[in-house]
């Protein structure tokens, strides 16, 4: 049996991360702007279509398997909520500490130096460790495990084994041009 206020609460919720994610796309197109009219290079990521499929497949996932288990809450919903709001504190906290510098693609800007503030002080990706609590998290205030455990081992293949090492060898490459130019 679903439940209205369970299916209220869902559409809700998937509401609120929709216009969440399409709000970070609009700020990561004028932050793009911004830094190529610095001399940024935007990186080739020819997987980049992937983290589109994914963190769609996860809204249609989560939303769907919460549906079919009746849109009730799972017994440690506020646990689940608490971490998906630390999420967007994390995540929020990156974004406003890297300034026009955030992006949902990889930009390097040759001879600018790394961010050091913000939660940057404490670890080198943490608008990932937010992403991955939000995928892990979202689903789970509706008991939805299934696409919580799937879609946050697919995000971490991804960043492991595409984004991050794409990352890591734009800025070494920036770090070594800026070297070369002051040579």
């Amino acid at each position: 049996m679903v439940s209205e206020a369970g299916q209220l609460a869902l559409l809700a919720l998937f509401v609120l991360v929709a216009v969440q994610r399409l709000a970070e796309l609009r700020v990561a197109k004028r932050n793009l702007a911004w830094a190529l009219e610095q001399g940024g290079r935007l990186v080739h990521e020819p997987y980049y279509w992937m983290f589109f499929a994914l963190h769609g497949g996860w809204g249609v996932a989560w939303l769907v398997e919460s549906w079919l288990r009746g849109c009730v809450l799972h017994p440690l919903w506020p646990l689940w909520l608490a971490g998906f709001a630390l999420a967007g504190g994390i995540r929020y906290w990156a974004i406003v500490s890297l300034g026009p510098r955030w992006n949902t693609r990889v930009v390097v800007l040759d001879g600018a130096p790394l961010v050091r503030r913000g939660p940057y002080r404490f670890f080198a990706h943490p608008n990932y460790v937010a992403v991955a609590l939000e995928l892990a998290c979202v689903p789970l205030i509706f008991g939805s495990w299934i696409s919580a455990a799937v879609c946050t081992v697919l995000n971490a293949a991804l960043l492991l084994g595409l984004r991050i090492p794409t990352e890591t060898r734009a800025v070494a490459e920036a770090a070594g041009s800026s070297r070369e130019e002051n040579a």
